[in-house]
């Protein structure tokens, strides 16, 4: 009888301990982005005068022509800066988009679980096709927000 007792506590505190992290995913979009892609340009107000530091990684110049790949069943894939003069970096991404329309990425060390991650990206999907999209960030540039506007190129 203890030990039923003893089980049943312990599944309380278990259920009522997990967080639900769980969002719904707007699977049509994943869908959409599956395969490779290029970021074509990246824009935003201001751009000749202000340096944006992409993903805490470079410049946000620097991902013009980075190497970008998304599969969509495992919402896993992978990213690459290859840009002459900027930092070579590649690396393992996580990725969803969710019913907000809200693309939500972590960038993962090599072997490493995206649930050991603790910061991730949170950017808008924006202009779908089946050749191309937009990823938008918003930062804070002196009091006021602004958009990055990343936009990918489908590789063929």
């Amino acid at each position: 009888m203890r030990k039923i007792i003893f089980i049943s506590m312990l599944s309380v505190l278990f259920f009522s301990c997990k967080t639900n992290t769980a969002t719904k995913l707007d699977n049509k979009t994943e869908a959409g982005m599956k395969g490779n892609w290029v970021i074509a340009s990246v824009n935003y107000p201001g751009s000749e005068y202000i340096k944006v530091n992409s993903f805490e990684l470079a410049d946000s110049q620097c991902f013009v022509g980075s190497n970008w790949k998304f599969v969509s069943n495992n919402n896993k894939g992978e990213m690459a800066l290859t840009k002459a003069g900027c930092p070579a970096f590649s690396s393992p991404i996580t990725w969803f988009v969710n019913k907000e329309g809200n693309f939500v990425m972590k960038v993962l060390d090599a072997g490493e679980k995206a649930k050991k991650v603790r910061e991730g990206y949170v950017l808008k999907v924006a202009n779908q096709t089946e050749s191309s999209f937009q990823l938008v960030d918003r930062i804070s540039v002196g009091n006021s927000m602004t958009d990055v506007v990343y936009q990918f190129q489908k590789v063929n």
